[in-house]
């Protein structure tokens, strides 16, 4: 009880506290009659005193009610999503209750209520006297003084915290001391009760008092209030109720524990016809008739009448949520763990049980819905054996909020949940902190940063590297060497190239990328990404691994939330908006509530950002065509493979992101592009869900073109390249090397300088595109007997099909572009022209005929 234990045993105890009581009734008696005449001041007998020094001050404060999440509908009206409760509770206006159910409940609980003061002396006085001789435990509350007991029990559950180890042993207690009829502390209870609802009655209108009464009684269960109670028991609303289902709660409501009409089997069930309930239903219409409420025709057709329950369960929690309950389950992280709702967890959730929210969430439908179709005609929930996951998220590139979340496996947060038929209570596509996993790997889609910290170093995405095959010894890290001791490997045994970033990304050359990375400092490639709001799953920082694999080839657990908003910045002209769910909540005393901190932060300069987004389109024409939504909407994009576990795609317009992961979640691992889900190798799963979830976002927000490149960053970059003829292999590789060249033995040639000494290098000093490698052919010391031939000639491909030119001129270490050429078609042309001489790295175009 919230006030202070008094005792009283001494005095109320027996006899003598029946003659407290009896002094105190001349005061009540007036009161009953005359509801305006107050108590205080009252004096005159010890029994007066004890009364008069009672608490009197009762401010009813808001019931406990459900918080409800809602997302924007297909029709963009707000749709419900979720409710949580401790107590399902609809609170309604006195205009929202049938007239039947308060001539039901007045005529069984208190006929007198419109004249009396609050408390009616006789039943109470009768009540005190049988609790004295022990022959009874009746308590005779009018409604204001049950409003008055709910009001205390309700005061006392919202000390009672939910995450308290011994809450449900606490709430009982609750409602004991409330409750409580016996002895002399029953005697004291009384007459709180008593007091308080005297000073109700002078606060409020009986109006008021009997509405707050059926908005805040408990009608079993969790069910509390009438509106809830008329949803659950009879699928309808307080206003509509019949005769009989009104009859029926004002019965409940008298023992909700014993009446309560949703049992299957025991005793009062449908098993019985809820016999109990019925008797006490039946007494409701008796009094209802005795009362004129009722005429005798009504009586007879209801009290013959079944009770016919129609139970409509409130499934409470993000399961409700259907196919958006990761969603759901993501925005409920933030309430459950930022501090704008509480200070710590336990006010947070209690908040989120209790405080009747409107949360209004980023979710659009129209986004969602296309997404959801997409999951459930190409990902599987579960395949046996095999842990397969899918996810992917669509975020607003210019404000984080989060406007899709989908999943193909099964939402289920119990503890019965069964994993492996693919039941899962975990967000896929976030972090441990919003309610995910440890992240999944984004591979090669992780690389976006390598480029990024090329561009922002001031690189070109056209300078010449050398992307060959080979080992890659050494990188720099943290600003010290690391020697790096295992090859990488390209995708279908791709050889590499001499090639330029631009190429690289288009095609994902991990060789290609390797290059660019030794270039930089693996470390501050990670630093960057953490600038951009990445960090690993499990809430630890991606500078904790800063080795080329990870760094630059992605092998790191993220989130995928975190990727899409990568890309959405990049998009967004480098301004990074923190993802958020949640728009706009609203209390239940209707005044909105402070929202989670979000902020947009310039994190890449707008150059770096378009000069990004210029090399990302490619990926839409090579390694993402797939993917490709063919809407008009212009889209940058990367593709993502980690090892052969896992699959992934980003995409972004210049409005919306979306990142889609599908592959090995955990147990054993297999390999996707040899696994058969619904309809195709699972590596293949992402295009469709990226098309449907970026396709939908396209058609909902739009688009425009890309901000053009900048054009330094867009250079040609050419370099003077050093004389290194007549000296030895070892040096002419370190002044090549210092000179930012790549150097590479060729075949020796015969030649008059001294035998093992650079004879020719190609190409030959001057201003060359920067990165080129400069082959260096070592002379055999023997005189040349026949002219030998010129490096780095380009040889003659026309009349060759497309796919046979490129192979041949890429060996040879050109570049290639094509215009209009696939791999069918039947070269028609080339520039350069055949045998002519240029330093390898020089791009070729070749112009292709019909298709051979």
């Amino acid at each position: 009880m919230p006030q202070t234990k008094r005792t009283l045993k001494g005095v109320l105890g027996g006899l003598l506290g029946l003659v407290g009581l009896s002094a105190v009734a001349g005061v009540l008696v007036t009161a009953s009659v005359t509801p305006a005449i107050a108590v205080a001041g009252v004096t005159g007998s010890q029994a007066l005193t004890i009364f008069d020094n009672l608490p009197n001050s009762l401010t009813p404060g808001a019931p406990m009610e459900p918080t409800v999440f809602y997302g924007q509908g297909t029709d963009g009206q707000p749709v419900e999503l979720a409710k949580f409760f401790e107590q399902n509770r609809v609170p309604v206006k006195f205009e929202q209750v049938s007239p039947l159910l308060y001539d039901a409940i007045l005529s069984s609980e208190d006929k007198s209520f419109y004249e009396h003061g609050g408390v009616n002396l006789g039943a109470t006085m009768k009540a005190v006297f049988d609790n004295v001789r022990g022959t009874s435990s009746r308590g005779a509350s009018t409604i204001s003084q049950q409003f008055v007991k709910n009001v205390l029990i309700q005061e006392c559950e919202w000390d009672v915290s939910p995450s308290d180890e011994k809450y449900r042993e606490k709430l009982e207690a609750c409602w004991s001391d409330a409750t409580n009829a016996k002895g002399a502390d029953g005697i004291e209870r009384k007459l709180q009760e008593m007091r308080y609802a005297i000073q109700i009655e002078k606060d409020y209108s009986k109006n008021d008092i009997l509405l707050g009464y059926l908005n805040v009684a408990n009608f079993g269960g969790q069910t509390y209030g009438i509106e809830a109670a008329s949803n659950y028991y009879f699928g309808t609303s307080a206003q509509n109720l019949t005769l009989e289902q009104a009859a029926t709660l004002a019965g409940v409501v008298q023992n909700p524990n014993r009446y309560r009409i949703d049992q299957a089997t025991g005793t009062n069930s449908l098993e019985d016809g809820f016999a109990a309930t019925k008797v006490r239903r039946n007494y409701v219409l008796d009094r209802m008739l005795t009362d004129g409420k009722i005429t005798e025709e009504q009586h007879k057709a209801a009290t013959e009448a079944p009770i016919v329950p129609s139970i409509h369960p409130s499934t409470q929690g993000c399961a409700a949520a259907g196919k958006q309950a990761y969603f759901c389950q993501y925005a409920k992280s933030f309430i459950e763990n930022d501090k704008a709702f509480g200070e710590t967890r336990a006010e947070r959730l209690a908040l989120l049980k209790r405080g009747g929210l409107k949360v209004y969430t980023s979710l659009d439908m129209r986004i969602q819905e296309p997404g959801n179709e997409a999951m459930s005609v190409n990902a599987p929930v579960y395949l046996d054996g095999k842990n397969f996951g899918a996810s992917g998220v669509t975020i607003e590139a210019a404000t984080g909020r989060v406007l899709a979340i989908i999943q193909n496996t099964t939402f289920n947060e119990t503890a019965n949940a069964d994993k492996a038929k693919g039941e899962i209570g975990q967000v896929y596509a976030a972090d441990l902190e919003h309610g995910g996993t440890i992240g999944m790997g984004p591979g090669s889609a992780y690389k976006v940063f390598t480029l990024l910290k090329w561009l922002e170093d001031g690189h070109s995405v056209n300078e010449t590297l050398d992307g060959r095959w080979r080992l890659f010894d050494k990188f720099t890290s943290c600003g010290k060497t690391y020697k790096n001791t295992s090859k990488t490997k390209n995708f279908g045994g791709n050889q590499g190239y001499v090639g330029t970033p631009m190429r690289f990304t288009a095609a994902s050359l991990n060789t290609g990328y390797y290059a660019m990375a030794q270039k930089l400092d693996l470390c501050e490639i990670n630093k960057l990404a953490e600038r951009m709001g990445v960090h690993r799953g499990d809430m630890k920082p991606v500078t904790e691994e800063n080795g080329p694999f990870s760094t630059v080839l992605g092998s790191k657990n993220i989130a995928p939330i975190q990727m899409a908003s990568v890309y959405g910045t990049i998009a967004n002209k480098g301004v990074y908006c923190t993802p958020r769910a949640i728009d706009r909540v609203v209390g239940a005393d209707g005044k909105e509530l402070k929202l989670p901190e979000s902020t947009c932060t310039q994190v890449i300069t707008p150059e770096v950002a378009a000069t990004a987004a210029h090399a990302l389109k490619g990926v839409m024409s090579a390694t993402g065509s797939q993917a490709r939504t063919n809407d008009g909407v212009p889209v940058i994009g990367k593709t993502g493979t980690n090892e052969d576990f896992g699959t992934a795609m980003a995409t972004s317009s210049t409005k919306a992101a979306t990142f889609i992961f599908a592959g090995w979640v955990d147990g054993p691992k297999f390999d996707l592009a040899r696994t058969f889900g619904t309809n195709q190798r699972l590596n293949t799963v992402r295009f469709p869900l990226s098309r449907a979830l970026q396709g939908a976002a396209n058609d909902v927000l739009g688009g425009e073109q890309f901000p053009a490149p900048d054009r330094d960053l867009t250079r040609n970059v050419v370099r003077d390249l050093p004389n290194v003829v007549g000296k030895s292999v070892d040096e002419a590789t370190r002044i090549l090397d210092e000179a930012g060249f790549t150097a590479q033995v060729g075949e020796a040639v015969d030649s008059e300088i001294g035998q093992g000494l650079v004879a020719e290098q190609s190409p030959s000093a001057g201003r060359v595109p920067g990165g080129t490698t400069v082959i260096l052919r070592p002379s055999t010391g023997k005189k040349p007997t026949a002219q030998q031939p010129a490096a780095g000639t380009v040889p003659n491909v026309t009349g060759a099909k497309y796919n046979q030119a490129r192979a041949a001129l890429e060996g040879l270490g050109f570049g290639v572009s094509e215009d209009g050429c696939n791999n069918g078609s039947t070269v028609t042309g080339q520039d350069p022209a055949a045998n002519t001489a240029a330093p390898p790295g020089t791009e070729v175009t070749l112009r292709c005929g019909d298709d051979g």
